[in-house]
This record gives structure tokens, sequence and C-alpha cells, in this order.
């Protein structure tokens, strides 16, 4: 049987213009723009441990865990060191809605972009008990 065997591409549909969230995207997550508008992420370039994975899931239609974006969508972007990402963040006047939290496989933490979409920064990490927070 023939089956899908990653993310082939994440597509959002702008409420402005597309451009300026491609720029917005490119300035404050370091996401490099081709000449089509978009990026290419590539697997290659990342240099985490955890063998390279995305994970897709769905949520019940009554889930809180999009909000306060009232989109019916959210992406989670791997990062390579998220305390950095947030500080730099920081100080371009974009605060953290949730986070740093420290998990089994990472850490995460959550900011809106401009088009109103929360948006899932994950930093990757083996699976290990021990990276929890207490």
């Amino acid at each position: 049987m023939a089956k899908v065997t990653g993310i082939g591409g994440v597509f959002l549909k702008c409420k402005g213009d597309s451009g300026e969230l491609a720029a917005w995207y490119e300035k404050h997550l370091g996401m490099q723009l081709e000449s089509f508008g978009g990026a290419v992420l590539r697997w290659p370039d990342d240099k985490v441990n955890d063998e390279g994975m995305t994970v897709w899931a769905l949520a019940s239609k009554d889930s809180l865990w999009f909000s306060p974006s009232e989109s019916s969508f959210m992406i989670n972007y791997r990062v390579d060191d998220l305390v950095e990402l947030l500080a730099q963040l920081q100080a371009e006047g974009i605060e953290a809605i949730g986070g740093p939290e420290s998990h089994e496989n990472g850490k995460f933490a959550w900011i809106m972009d401009p088009d109103g979409n929360k948006v899932e920064l994950w930093q990757p990490m083996l699976w290990d008990d021990k990276n929890k927070q207490s």
C-alpha cells in the first residue's frame, strides 16, 4: 500500500500582504526566502540527534490548543537554539505567549505571527524523561 512518508510543505493563506508576512518570517525566524517567495527547509541542515521527525496530529473541534489564535492550524518549527531565538525575538518586540517549557522530547515556546497565527517553536531532543521540568 502506498503511504505518506513525511510533510512535503506547509502553506498558509495570508490575511494581508503575503510578501510582508514572508519577510516577517525571514527577519524574525531566520527562514531564508527563495526566489519563489517561500523557504525550503532541509533535514540535513538540522543537526539535532533526534533522528529527524515531523509530528502530525489532529485536535478536537473544541480544543483550546491553538488559542489565542482563531486559525484552524498551528505550525511547529524546529529551531536550533530556543533560548537564543526567544532573546532575539524579545529584542525585536515579539513576546512569547507561552514557554519556554521543557518536555521529554525537547523545549517549546509559542509566539503569534502578524496574521494572528500561533507559532510553536521546538528545540528537539532525544526522548528522555529527565528533559521534562518537574
